[in-house]
């Protein structure tokens, strides 16, 4: 059963110029890349994406720091796909997160109000759903 995820590579990421290094492990692994789009993401857009965690500590810093740049948004596609991208992902916590991961390979703790962990992945198909329409509408 081929499932639907969005993928986000964060202003971190895109400054770093790490847009191929992590498309290609999707690519690697055997997903597909379905749609794909840079933008920088206005309020709006990351107030709706991340509403969940409206009210938390972290919500302002991570929404401006998500307004810093521009931001690619990627529609991945494959079997699986969810747990997959999140396995390559790797942990939030980019210190700790495994080699071989790209969090783990390619990311750092820069000391910031908010953990710039170069990507993003939908943990589940529900989320993957309203994601992929909050980006791709």
């Amino acid at each position: 059963m081929t499932e639907r995820s969005l993928v986000l590579i964060k202003p971190d990421g895109v400054e770093r110029s790490l847009i191929g290094e992590i498309l290609s492990r999707f690519e690697t692994k055997g997903y597909r890349i379905a749609d794909l789009t840079m933008l920088t993401p206005e309020r709006a857009l990351l107030e709706r994406h991340y509403e969940e965690h409206q009210g938390k500590p972290f919500f302002e810093p991570l929404v401006e720091f998500m307004m810093s740049g521009p931001v690619v948004a990627a529609v991945i596609e494959g079997n699986r796909v969810i747990e997959g991208v999140r396995t390559l992902l790797g942990p939030s916590e980019p210190t700790t997160a495994p080699g071989g991961t790209i969090r783990g390979d390619l990311g750092r703790d820069w000391g910031a109000k908010v953990q710039k962990n170069l990507v993003h992945g939908s943990d589940s198909p529900e989320s993957a759903e309203r994601e992929i329409g909050i980006w791709f509408a």
